[in-house]
């Protein structure tokens, strides 16, 4: 066998491979005469079939199969032999395939980079902590009473975050227009889900109100004849429903599990909460600091084919949501790579820093990290041990956890030659998503 390699252009390599004719041949002959014992062709005897008859039946077909075969395997060798690593498949070139001459065929493919780490000493990291103020915990408990909430109808006059139920008809220069009336719509003042100047024009009224208000389609409305329109609504408040907060009481802390202890009980297993999300948060937005710092000291080019790959599970897992719905449609279209791509490339490149740094320090995943890590997702099911058991059990879960506990590995492993940095912040600015992904 015969090969040659070629750089042309940056992680792109061009493998020309030669093999010899008869590498083909005998494995071309050696195959017809394996089917002569099997093939059924009328007029012949199971068994007996002549090997002439055997090739010029199935001669073409077997040597394409030989031909496939052996350009597989002679690819895995070549490659093997310049010691290059391909990121993704190979681009097939056939140049000689003519039967009787040696086979010659041309691979294109990219390489993984030279990963070279540098700047880990150097990486300049800001450590956030937050305190539970009493406001926190306050707040958290207003958010809670939120989620509770109930709605009941009201004489006085409406209010922002009242829900009302309308009727209206909007008219343009008098005349009505398609998708402008509507009976007994249910709206939120101050939700914004109606164009501007709508929903203010209705605070204000009671039930059994009538008017008129005056609203301005915008720019980029989605139908383009009412664009920058200014429409007059006739509307008519119905029923005004203001939001009623439920009592602190045992009624309601029982729908967070709380039967004993009151709100003093109640407000401990809040903080409790709060005190979790916080080092959550906590631990997302250190790991995302050290991650940027180490792509930031180490630019890679990265392979175009690994990052389609990445784009494409970013793609599929968006498309998970929409389950059934997403069966028939044009997914490419509708998620284009360019709505992935940057997500995708940041991901690539730290999947391969990330490796590196594992082999470089000889990491493995932590076996008690692997277990706490295990038990913290497990501590939110009602039969912790049952989860911790059906992880152990499912080799797919666990190489994902044992991922995760590598990830953290590494992280510390960066903190430790950072130069690292201790600040407070409030508890809202603590608990906000790290915005890299």
């Amino acid at each position: 066998m015969q090969v040659s390699i070629e750089t042309t252009s940056g992680l792109e390599r061009r493998l020309t491979v030669g093999i010899p004719a008869d590498i083909v041949d005998q494995e071309v002959d050696k195959r017809l005469k394996d089917a002569t014992k099997s093939v059924r062709i009328n007029g012949f005897r199971k068994g007996k079939v002549p090997l002439k008859v055997v090739k010029q039946r199935y001669g073409a077909g077997i040597r394409q199969e030989v031909v496939g075969d052996t350009i597989q395997r002679t690819f895995y060798d070549a490659i093997q032999q310049e010691s290059v690593r391909p990121a993704g498949q190979p681009n097939i070139e056939p140049k000689q395939m003519e039967e009787g001459k040696d086979i010659e065929y041309i691979a294109t493919f990219e390489v993984y980079p030279e990963v070279e780490l540098k700047g880990l000493d150097e990486l300049d990291i800001t450590r956030y902590d937050a305190d539970i103020e009493d406001v926190d915990l306050d707040k958290m408990i207003e958010s809670l009473r939120k989620g509770q909430v109930t709605w009941n109808p009201v004489k006085r006059k409406s209010k922002k975050g009242d829900k009302v139920v309308i009727d209206f008809v909007g008219k343009i220069d008098g005349e009505t227009f398609e998708g402008g009336s509507a009976e007994g719509h249910n709206l939120t003042l101050g939700s914004d889900s109606m164009i501007p100047g709508f929903e203010k024009g209705i605070i204000g009224m009671k039930a059994g109100e009538s008017g008129v208000v005056s609203a301005t389609f915008p720019d980029d409305y989605q139908a383009e004849a009412l664009r920058g329109k200014e429409a007059a609504f006739d509307i008519t408040v119905n029923e005004v429903q203001g939001e009623k907060l439920p009592a602190l009481n045992d009624e309601f802390f029982a729908k967070f599990g709380i039967e004993d202890g009151g709100e003093e009980k109640f407000r401990a297993d809040v903080k409790e909460n709060m005190e979790r999300e916080k080092q959550r948060a906590i631990k997302a937005k250190l790991k995302d600091q050290v991650m940027s710092a180490l792509l930031e000291a180490n630019p890679i080019e990265l392979p175009a084919a690994l990052v389609d790959s990445e784009i494409n599970a970013l793609r599929q897992q968006m498309v998970q949501q929409y389950g059934q719905a997403a069966a028939n449609l044009d997914l490419k279209a509708l998620l284009p790579d360019d709505m992935f791509k940057a997500q995708a490339e940041r991901r690539t490149a730290l999947a391969l820093l990330i490796s590196e740094l594992v082999k470089e320090k000889e990491l493995k995943a932590d076996k008690d990290l692997v277990r706490s890590l295990i038990e913290e997702t497990a501590s939110t099911y009602e039969d912790p041990e049952q989860v911790v058991n059906y992880y152990y059990s499912n080799e797919q879960l666990l190489t994902s956890v044992e991922a995760a506990a590598l990830e953290e590995q590494v992280v510390s492993v960066l903190l430790e030659q950072s130069k690292v940095n201790d600040e407070k912040v409030s508890y809202e600015e603590i608990v906000k998503p790290a915005e890299s992904a």
